[in-house]
């Protein structure tokens, strides 16, 4: 089978402080266009590896509002913590990964867990917002607390690699998230010298980002921190790992097709949607912050 044609390949723009616990790199739409071309997948905020000193409150960001999309925390190193006004709350440890529906209106803050945050270390955590088809947009808010123990998980031979499946299916293991449009979510771990194949329909929008160590993709040397978007035509995508450890994190999706109407917290199809959430949340219609 012919290869999966590589678009384009960029690295991450200059890192910024969200709240005072997140110091990320906007991969997209900041650093790369992409809110139509990788829909479903509007926001990509990576926080590379980073050394926390140790602290005496635990540092994050306080309470916020969204509407219209799911915020998906993936976690390296570290420990993050969450509450919402609908009454959820959890932890997410390495491995593990938080899945927050905000769908027609939520309060959340997240921060350091108390214990990483008084003994401080290295936090290393992505962020994804996913899109909500326009049918979606107003369901009832939800929250997925999905431990590394959950993953569907695929090994590779020798020992030489494992992927774990957060969503969707790879090569028929199934992820444990439930979404509201087919996605396919995993990450790839290989020794050096290990070998992938991933073969993702042509009508989803593929994209890899390079989370540790050096990979060949169809040919092409990719760095650490680099993230790959692939054109939207049949082939396969060859991996290959150049370091002693690699990882990367693959996000593959069918496109939405509808328009996109995004500010600030709020992302929906109109203006008049936009502007309304606005309203709605300067009205209270959102709930308390007091939670």
């Amino acid at each position: 089978m012919s290869q999966r044609p590589i678009e384009m390949i960029f690295a991450g723009p200059k890192r910024h402080w969200v709240g005072n616990g997140f110091h990320v790199s906007n991969y997209f739409p900041r650093g790369a266009r992409l809110f139509e071309r990788f829909s479903p997948f509007i926001l990509l905020d990576y926080n590379m590896p980073y050394d926390f000193a140790p602290a005496t409150s635990p540092r994050g960001i306080g309470a916020h509002p969204h509407r219209g999309f799911e915020t998906v925390t993936f976690a390296f190193e570290g420990a993050v913590e969450h509450h919402d006004n609908q009454g959820n709350h959890g932890i997410i440890y390495p491995g593990d990964v938080q899945w927050m529906t905000a769908g027609s209106g939520i309060l959340h803050k997240e921060y350091h867990e108390k214990k990483f945050s008084s003994q401080g270390g290295t936090f290393h955590m992505i962020q994804l917002w996913v899109n909500l088809p326009a049918k979606d947009k107003m369901t009832t808010p939800g929250y997925q607390a999905l431990e590394a123990s959950d993953m569907g998980l695929f090994e590779l031979p020798e020992d030489s690699g494992k992927v774990h499946v957060v969503a969707g299916n790879f090569k028929d293991v199934k992820g444990p998230a439930n979404t509201f449009s087919p996605i396919n979510i995993y990450r790839v771990e290989m020794k050096e010298g290990a070998e992938l194949t991933l073969d993702e329909p042509a009508t989803f929008n593929t994209g890899l980002l390079v989370i540790e160590g050096d990979f060949e993709i169809n040919g092409q040397t990719v760095k650490e921190h680099d993230f790959v978007l692939f054109e939207n035509v049949p082939g396969e995508i060859s991996l290959r790992a150049l370091s002693e450890k690699t990882q990367c994190m693959v996000f593959s999706g069918e496109d939405l097709k509808e328009p996109i109407a995004a500010g600030g917290p709020f992302v929906m199809n109109t203006r008049e949607e936009l502007q309304q959430a606005n309203e709605d949340f300067h009205m209270g219609k959102f709930g308390s912050l007091d939670f």
